[in-house]
């Protein structure tokens, strides 16, 4: 597996992958120092990235390699079908899944999601509209979702 460190605006962004996809994609809380050559196997998910923090990608175009169980690929799965600018809940992801009552087993799913951002865990929010948990911190999944959001706040200055 090949491994980059780049800088993203929410912090140190670790890429881990090879020939057969990206496998993980985390953001870090500490400073790292940023690879000098990219691995030509992570070179679209970091260019995919920088144009997704600029603003001009919506979604993102790359071969994947997760590892996890079957259920969390399926609610992986599930998270990339949320477009990008919208918002759904842990409920209404375990209702397309087939069973409402897995609601704790998608929020867990979610959290163990290992490509941030790419498969965006980061649009389901608590059924009252709350922002909850995220293994990022919320205070990324806050920008992240104002980052999306069509509605922009104008600067009064």
């Amino acid at each position: 597996m090949e491994t980059c460190i780049i800088k993203s605006p929410l912090g140190f962004t670790k890429i881990i992958g090879d020939a057969n996809g990206i496998a993980s994609v985390t953001v870090l809380n500490s400073e790292e120092k940023i690879t000098d050559i990219i691995p030509v196997e992570l070179e679209d998910c970091v260019i995919q990235l920088n144009e997704y923090f600029e603003g001009s990608r919506k979604t993102f175009d790359l071969k994947l390699n997760a590892q996890g169980t079957d259920f969390q690929k399926r609610v992986w799965n599930q998270l990339e079908q949320i477009p990008h600018g919208k918002t759904t809940s842990y409920l209404e992801l375990s209702k397309q899944l087939g069973d409402v009552k897995a609601i704790r087993a998608v929020a867990n799913a979610n959290g163990k999601n290992p490509l941030w951002i790419i498969v965006p865990c980061h649009r389901v929010i608590g059924s009252d509209g709350s922002l909850t948990g995220y293994a990022g911190g919320l205070h990324r999944k806050q920008w992240l979702l104002e980052h999306e959001s069509p509605y922009k706040q104008q600067s009064l200055f």
